[in-house]
């Protein structure tokens, strides 16, 4: 399952504090891995060692115990033998042989739960384990002492908040999960904000309790993200901190939070040239049409910034888009916003056609 949504709109929170906790109720495994929780380390590595530190929890510790005397070769009963500092390694277990254990040992499924799974792309050893997570799932769904009469021993849960980037896992031939479809991850909604609502207008003395209604505009304004709905709600109840001006609506606070949360796109937007400003507004138009330099797009970089232009100058242009980490190179010259939610911004600041 590959499911989407935009960035602090409380995917990660959901999959820690509500699907991990309801998996494990049902006798499930789950591995769970962040992969920005360490942006500098390499999403494979993280999403092995994410499997070690199952295996060595469901052995009591027993691995950690058997790398303390030196020992990595080991067999522990009939559910683990490999070398436990090599897997998916040469010379060591594939991550099938990890995951297969845990199977085992668990005596139900095993879910993978791959948080911003995007982050995998950015390198080879990361793409390989993908590869090898697919392959797992092939490999133990098909093994009939696996799978014990279940449609399945092993699930894949994958969720990103660059919805093209994840595509890129599924839409070509050449990539590992290709006919798998993207879902959008639902958004928090009224049950959110009335739950919210209640719960905070029970700590609020009476002339400071907030409308319903309010709380949903307000949760609309800051794009369905609750940190900073969080936000602006706290500083309505503390009003300016024993200072003389109160604010006069929750709303001017949640405008407040998107604005801070706008400045930075603002300050990038302004350090563009024209070119590279009407490249990055063709992108956000065209979305998955974009085609970078065919003729139609040529002619709106033309228009939009008065003189003739060259696939030579989009190139350029496209290249210190990338460099500023505003735009993405996925594959075979599609490109995409390196953070989707700057296009909201760019709506609502400039309009889509200025």
């Amino acid at each position: 399952m590959f499911l989407a949504a935009p960035r602090r709109t409380g995917k990660s929170t959901f999959l820690v504090h509500d699907l991990l906790p309801e998996l494990m109720a049902r006798g499930a495994t789950p591995v769970y891995v962040d992969l920005w929780s360490q942006k500098s380390a390499d999403p494979g590595a993280l999403i092995n060692e994410a499997v070690r530190k199952v295996l060595d929890k469901q052995g009591k510790g027993v691995l950690g115990r058997i790398r303390g005397a030196g020992v990595t070769k080991a067999g522990l009963g009939s559910w683990l033998s490999f070398d436990l500092e090599k897997l998916s390694l040469s010379g060591g277990a594939t991550l099938a042989n990890g995951l297969s254990a845990l199977v085992r040992k668990g005596e139900g499924p095993v879910v993978v739960i791959v948080d911003e799974a995007q982050q995998a792309l950015k390198s080879e050893a990361g793409r390989d384990a993908m590869f090898a997570l697919k392959s797992a799932r092939d490999t133990i769904n098909l093994d009939p002492t696996l799978t014990d009469g279940r449609p399945a021993a092993l699930g894949l849960v994958f969720t990103g908040s660059h919805r093209d980037k994840l595509a890129s896992l599924v839409t070509g031939r050449d990539q590992p999960f290709f006919g798998s479809r993207i879902r959008d991850f639902p958004l928090l909604g009224r049950d959110y904000t009335e739950a919210y609502g209640r719960h905070i207008n029970g700590l609020l003395p009476p002339d400071r309790r907030i409308d319903a209604s309010e709380i949903r505009e307000a949760f609309d304004i800051v794009g369905r993200r609750p940190q900073y709905l969080h936000s602006a709600v706290t500083r309505y109840a503390t009003g300016d901190l024993g200072g003389e001006r109160e604010f006069d609506s929750l709303l001017q606070l949640a405008q407040d939070e998107r604005e801070t949360h706008w400045d930075s796109y603002r300050r990038q937007w302004s350090a563009l040239d024209h070119l590279q400003q009407a490249v990055l507004r063709r992108i956000i138009a065209e979305g998955d049409r974009f085609r970078p330099f065919d003729a139609d797009s040529l002619a709106a970089y033309a228009a939009a910034i008065g003189e003739p232009i060259g696939a030579k100058d989009v190139q350029q242009a496209l290249d210190g888009l990338r460099e500023q980490e505003l735009v993405v190179r996925l594959e075979r010259g599609r490109y995409s916003l390196e953070d989707p939610s700057m296009a909201d911004w760019l709506r609502a600041e400039t309009g889509p056609s200025e």
